[in-house]
């Protein structure tokens, strides 16, 4: 990220109060925090399937969809004349081909070793100095910050139990979330326990059937949107999935989705969720 960020004071246009840097990005992370700083990219990497994934921040109408992140349309990219490309360790093959087209800077927010809050808030630090964006940059910081901070006492109130946080690929498997991810970040910070205490990958999460879902008996599982519609239906009839203590107790909150591997306002939406599902706000 920092060898990344000190390509930037040579880029043409970026700081200059004339023009308003073209920005591409292919990682949703980086593209929700330039909206949050209201900066949004001209282009990016599965538009089409922002309301899916990510909600909000709403993306902007006229952002060009370039693709999927590893299968750019090259030739629309080059023809909208970005002054700059956002990319992530995650789409680093592309790069050579995308320096022909524009100045390319890299941010990784998720690789091993790192926790992702942190560099998010690194991130918007570095996108904000770089795009003249730097008072929008400490607003976005500090109302995170206030924001994480008022769920905390929120959390504190409730004394809630430990929660299971999933995403549904298919009736027997999930994806749980755990390990350095933002999601843990972010249960960390707010003062939440993770009912999982199993390994997790540098993304945050790991793949699990739903009998390793039964860690304890007094925890609270919440599945966040989408859930592939033959699952519940099939969940219903599974004696497995009905044994399980917290679908007995009722204990079952399904939410909206929240960018799993995104960046502040992710976070800020993840923690408000969380914390209504489990004040009753949620069902």
């Amino acid at each position: 990220m920092l060898a990344g960020a000190a390509l930037l004071p040579i880029l043409p246009g970026i700081g200059s109060a004339k023009a308003r840097p073209r920005i591409a990005s292919l990682d949703y992370a980086l593209a929700e925090t330039l909206v949050a700083l209201g900066h949004p990219p001209i282009a990016l990497a599965s538009a089409a399937d922002w309301g899916r994934w990510v909600v909000e921040p709403k993306l902007p109408e006229g952002v060009v969809d370039l693709g999927s992140s590893l299968e750019i349309n090259f030739e629309l990219l080059a023809k909208l004349e970005p002054d700059l490309i956002l990319t992530t360790d995650y789409v680093r093959r592309q790069e050579p081909a995308l320096r022909r087209i524009a100045d390319t800077v890299r941010l990784t927010l998720y690789e091993p070793g790192a926790l992702p809050l942190d560099r998010a808030y690194a991130a918007a630090r570095t996108l904000g100095d770089r795009l003249s964006l730097g008072p929008a940059a400490d607003a976005l910081i500090a109302r995170a910050d206030r924001h994480f901070d008022v769920v905390s006492r929120r959390v504190r109130a409730l004394s809630p139990p430990p929660v299971l946080l999933v995403n549904f690929l298919d009736p027997r498997h999930v994806r749980v979330y755990g390990g350095t991810g933002l999601f843990q970040n972010v249960l960390d910070r707010i003062g939440l326990e993770n009912a999982w205490r199993g390994e997790a990958n540098y993304w945050g999460f790991a793949t699990v059937g739903i009998e390793d879902l039964a860690t304890r008996d007094d925890l609270r599982l919440l599945a966040f949107d989408p859930v592939p519609p033959h699952v519940w239906p099939t969940l219903r009839e599974s004696p497995l999935w009905t044994r399980l203590p917290f679908v007995r107790a009722g204990a079952v909150t399904v939410l909206p989705p929240v960018l799993t591997f995104g960046a502040i306002p992710s976070a800020m939406r993840f923690a408000r969720l969380v914390v209504d599902a489990l004040e009753g706000r949620a069902t």
